[in-house]
């Protein structure tokens, strides 16, 4: 610190206090910009200390508290030992404190007041100072900037022209009334330039809360509206400065003036101007003073409009409907011009230039995000603003009727539209073509995120110019879909962008948007005009086999065909819209006949896998194909009700005779070589690896029902689908796009039947399952090093074992599964196991877990209760089919063994008298032993449970180790009197001879049925049920059009 008296301060002191004080109020600038008046900067800067944790680390603070020091520490020591002595000064009174005292004497001091007086006249010269250097960077700023206006040169519309001044010394003071009331005088349009260009300056220096509160506002709002439409650049971008920063740090109250100011300068400029689309191959040049103006404004209220949305929840509705409002009724300005004829000019409309900003609508959609806005949005739409969404939807139809595929104009307008940046270079020139086409991307975008919503879909229908009938939300989806056809597949290109903005892409991700929504696909999708749109090409390529592409309205048919695909596949994996596939018919095919879209689409796929539509000559592009509608079949076929519509075209058949052919070709890929590059052949073969596991995949997916599966295992090609599902699964990869599951549904569906059974062990999926079941149960982590030791589990079947129990016993749910894999084996019963010893098979897994019937096969266990209990309860589930439990008791005697470990857990197991140790092993076999005993309903009989209860008898139920079991497991059931209902239908199924040449002998059955299930159901005895099931299966088995597989289809399976 420099040297400085109590009387003054030395001119180098001055100078570092002045720096000191410069630098405390950059710090605190963000806090003094929001007050919003002066008085409320000053009560923030008395009250910093208390508001401010960084306020005694300020070095102007220090420098402030090392001069009190320097000026009053001796006076303060000298009263301190005063007041400890008790001489001279005597305390007032009793309350005051030795610190109040010493206090109060200090501020009595004449050191003090010179102190004070000395400190006051210093910061009166000091803030003096700073005001002058103010003034003068103001003024030297000014000068710099007519330099710099002077000698710039045609600046891009997007350069600076958001940004505010952010710089303390580029000004922040605090501004009086009259001082704004002068300003919005000077800023009048009949005064000079310079006073106007002057008073804007001044005007950025204020606070712009304090502008828009002053009594003068209204007048002021004119002039800067006024001075933004100026065609010199200076005033015009100086206001534009003003905005955006108000736009940037002013809470909503204040910006929505700004903002609506901005809005409305606009309109007034485009209706003044009324500015023209060029002709031909005229371009509008954004470098052109005006258009620089428009734009430069437009992007300040677009990054608005996007920042918006994070706050305006936060204030009055009325502020956010004030922005919506003025928006829209900017871009619902369309002037005179019209949409022009030919030979005429079409006006340059707001919609161009927002269109040329935010071309996918990025606002819009952020605005429809938030039901808070949402809700304002429609409403402003339907009461006011429905021109909006006419121009946009007459934006897209006139695309869509003045699209002209043969030239490919749009090919080019997205290419240039790709290459807009390069380097550093910008693009300054737009074709008419180029903005109309922005138009009509951001239009369809726009409509893309109305129909998302109730509220949206319900403006429609909706009149638009030179169309009699009003476009509904079927039309509107029809008109996308026929743009898709019309554009051509997307220029090859490295970059994304350019396939972004291709009409397929855009129309695909509408049609993707719906389909995902319930709602939406209802309303929009599942309309007959649509699928008869989906399917016009399809029709027109089955009914002959020289078609040109013409003939068939497809521009690129690999892509276009792809594309209907995906948009088909959509529809039918909803219950709603396979229904509309499978029994609207109301298509014409390739013979004449209605027919259902389901007909269709598989008469297409098996001509696809035939090859016998020349239209689709590339092998790799007809791959494509096969296998998108192949899928579009597989979200039918996995069903019940598809796969019965299906059947009669034997689609399993088609795709298994691919496979082969196919897989054949697959045996002549070379082995690849490292660090060679593989030629065309190879990257051929390899095409063609990838077409047969899209074949084994769809194939694969007829085992989702059991028809299905039969259907899969009568091709021969379960074993090869089954390997392949077994790859997948250990991948833990998902089904398909459409299926968000894993494998698990369709591992139990294969394991149901014997020959899937046999498919999963040879697959080696049974083995991998073992092993990792293993694995969890008995082996740790060894890839992990043990900090902390794993902790004991607390549930039977542990969270880490519990997706392999489930796996498990899916496997085995069924008796086929459970014969093919244990059936005439015996268990290995060791007479020693190695610890490093893992089971491999089912035999394996249950002569470790579960028939663990010694002391061998006990300390072979690292963890055997926990181990122990995944067996037992593995072993609950596989007892609840009666053909496993019979299985499992006639070659392993699982209930002796049971019993005798129940004889082995009592406290005097040698005599076999005394009490049962109950712990968790011993509640688990009583629950099984009592199972496996007794079988029947909760009627029949009574299951212990798995948990113990509290109180003085944890568990009352009876525990035995011989059969007997104790007659309290076992209800005695009530005794059926048998009815007279009972003996119409036994009178009725007699009286039934030739049932088979009876047409109505099973809607007589049913009536039957329906009288007595819907009166007395509870006195039907079950030998009647099981005579009238057994013969409607007989009656309909002999009926051709009821029965679903012929009794051939048996025969030598």
């Amino acid at each position: 610190m420099h040297n400085k008296t109590m009387s003054h301060f030395s001119a180098e002191a001055e100078a570092e206090l002045q720096s000191l004080l410069r630098q405390l109020l950059k710090s605190i600038k963000d806090r003094i910009s929001g007050a919003p008046s002066i008085e409320c900067a000053e009560e923030i800067l008395l009250h910093l200390e208390e508001t401010d944790k960084n306020f005694h680390n300020y070095e102007f603070v220090k420098y402030l508290r090392q001069y009190v020091e320097s000026s009053l520490g001796a006076v303060i020591e000298e009263e301190t030992e005063g007041c400890a002595r008790g001489e001279g000064h005597a305390v007032g009174s009793v309350q005051d404190t030795l610190v109040h005292a010493v206090t109060r004497k200090t501020r009595e001091s004449g050191e003090y007041k010179q102190m004070m007086q000395t400190l006051k006249n210093t910061m009166m010269v000091v803030v003096e100072s700073l005001i002058n250097k103010f003034e003068e960077d103001q003024l030297r700023k000014e000068e710099m900037h007519r330099e710099s206006q002077h000698q710039q040169s045609n600046s891009h519309y997007t350069d600076n022209c958001s940004d505010s001044d952010s710089s303390f010394n580029q000004s922040y003071a605090f501004i009086k009334q009259e001082q704004l009331q002068v300003l919005a005088e000077k800023l009048d349009p009949s005064r000079p330039k310079e006073v106007r260009w002057e008073a804007l300056q001044a005007l950025c220096c204020a606070p712009p809360s304090d502008v828009l509160s002053c009594e003068s506002w209204s007048g002021l709002r004119r002039n800067l509206s006024a001075a933004l439409a100026d065609p010199d650049p200076d005033l015009s971008d100086k206001v534009l400065r003003f905005f955006a920063k108000t736009l940037s740090c002013s809470p909503l109250n204040v910006t929505r003036e700004i903002y609506t100011s901005l809005a409305k300068s606009l309109e007034s400029d485009f209706l003044y101007h009324k500015l023209s689309l060029p002709t031909g191959s005229a371009g509008i040049d954004v470098n052109r003073q005006d258009i620089t103006r428009l734009l430069k404004q437009m992007r300040l209220m677009n990054d608005f409009q996007k920042e918006v949305t994070t706050f305006w929840i936060r204030h009055p509705e009325k502020y956010m409907e004030e922005i919506i409002e003025s928006t829209f009724s900017l871009l619902s300005l369309q002037p005179e011009h019209g949409l022009g004829t030919q030979g005429s000019e079409k006006a340059l409309e707001p919609m161009h230039l927002i269109a040329l900003l935010d071309i996918k609508a990025t606002w819009f959609k952020k605005w429809m995000h938030g039901y808070y806005s949402r809700t304002v949005v429609f409403r402003l739409l339907e009461r006011k603003y429905k021109s909006l969404i006419v121009a946009a939807l007459q934006q897209c139809i006139h695309y869509y009727e003045s699209c002209d595929p043969v030239r490919d104009e749009t090919a080019e307008v997205i290419r240039s539209m790709e290459h807009q940046h390069i380097g550093t270079a910008q693009r300054t020139l737009y074709t008419a073509k180029e903005l109309e086409y922005t138009y009509f991307v951001h239009s369809l975008c726009v409509l893309g995120r109305l129909l998302m919503y109730t509220n949206g879909r319900k403006l429609f229908p909706i009149t638009v110019w030179k169309r009699k009938d009003p476009v509904s939300l079927t039309d509107l989806v029809v008109i996308l879909i026929s743009i898709m056809y019309q554009h051509p597949k997307p220029p090859h290109s490295d970059s994304s962008h350019a396939d972004s903005l291709s009409p397929t892409t855009l129309v695909m991700e509408v049609l993707s948007t719906l389909g995902d929504r319930t709602e939406c696909a209802a309303e929009c999708l599942y309309q007959t005009p649509v699928i008869e749109t989906l399917l016009a090409p399809i029709i027109t390529l089955l009914k002959g086999k020289q078609v040109s592409i013409k003939q068939a309205n497809l521009n690129s048919p690999e892509t276009t065909l792809i594309h209907i695909a995906d948009t088909l596949a959509r529809i039918a994996t909803t219950e709603r819209g396979l229904s509309l596939f499978l029994y609207e018919r109301n298509l014409v095919s390739g013979e004449g006949e209605g027919i259902s879209a389901a007909h269709v689409i598989v008469q297409f796929t098996q001509r696809l896998l035939a090859k016998e539509l020349p239209l689709l000559r590339n092998a790799e592009t007809s791959h494509g194909v096969s296998g998108a509608f192949i899928f579009v079949c597989r979200q039918m076929y996995n069903t019940c009700e598809g796969l019965q519509v299906l059947r009669p075209y034997g689609l399993h058949e088609c795709i298994a005779a691919a496979w082969k052919k196919t897989s054949c070709l697959s045996e002549r890929v070379p082995t690849p070589v490292p660090g060679a590059i593989p030629g065309t052949s190879s990257q051929e073969l390899q095409n063609v690896v990838v077409w047969e596991e899209t074949l084994l995949d769809n194939l694969l997916n007829f085992a989702a029902t059991p028809k299905g599966l039969l259907l899969l295992q009568q091709t021969g090609a379960i074993n090869e689908c089954v390997t392949y599902m077994f790859s997948r699964f250990t991948k833990k990869l998902q089904v398909s796009r459409c299926e968000k599951f894993g494998y698990g549904v369709m591992v139990t569906q294969v394991a149901a039947t014997a020959p899937g059974v046999v498919a999963l062990h040879s697959s080696g999926f049974v083995q991998a399952l073992v092993v990792e079941i293993w694995s969890v149960l008995e082996c740790g982590r060894e890839d992990v090093r043990v900090v902390h030791p794993k902790s004991t589990p607390m549930d039977p079947i542990d969270r880490s074992c519990l997706k392999s129990f489930l796996s498990l016993v899916n496997l085995l749910s069924s008796p086929h599964a459970v014969w093919e894999l244990l059936g005439q084996q015996s268990l290995p019963n060791k007479a020693e196991y190695n610890l490093r010893e893992m089971p491999t098979s089912i035999t394996d897994l249950i002569d470790r877990l579960i028939a663990v019937n010694s002391d061998v096969k006990i300390h072979s266990l690292f963890n055997y209760e926990q181990s122990h209990t995944f067996g037992l309860r593995l072993l609950s589930v596989m007892c609840c089919n009666l053909d496993s439990l019979l299985l499992l008791e006639s070659q392993y005697n699982i209930s002796d063994m049971l019993l005798q470990c129940q004889k082995d857990n009592i406290t005097d197991s040698s005599s076999g008298e005394g009490d049962f140790i109950i712990d968790g092993l011993s509640v688990e076999r009583n629950h099984i032993l009592v199972r496996m005993s007794v079988i029947g309903g909760p009627s029949e009989r009574r299951l212990p449970p798995r948990a113990l209860q509290k109180g003085t008898d944890p568990y009352p139920w009876p525990m035995f180790s011989s059969y007997p079991l104790p007659k309290y497991y076992i209800l005695n059931l009530p005794k059926t009197t048998w009815g007279k209902q009972d003996s119409e239908i036994s009178t009725f199924l007699a009286s039934t001879k030739n049932m088979e040449k009876d047409g109505s002998w099973m809607d007589t059955c049913r009536r039957q049925y329906c009288k007595v299930m819907t009166t007395k159901s509870n006195i039907v005895s079950g030998n009647v049920l099981a005579d009238l099931l057994e013969k409607a299966v007989l009656h309909l088995s002999s009926s051709p059009s009821e029965r679903f597989f012929p009794p051939a289809d048996y025969i030598g399976e």
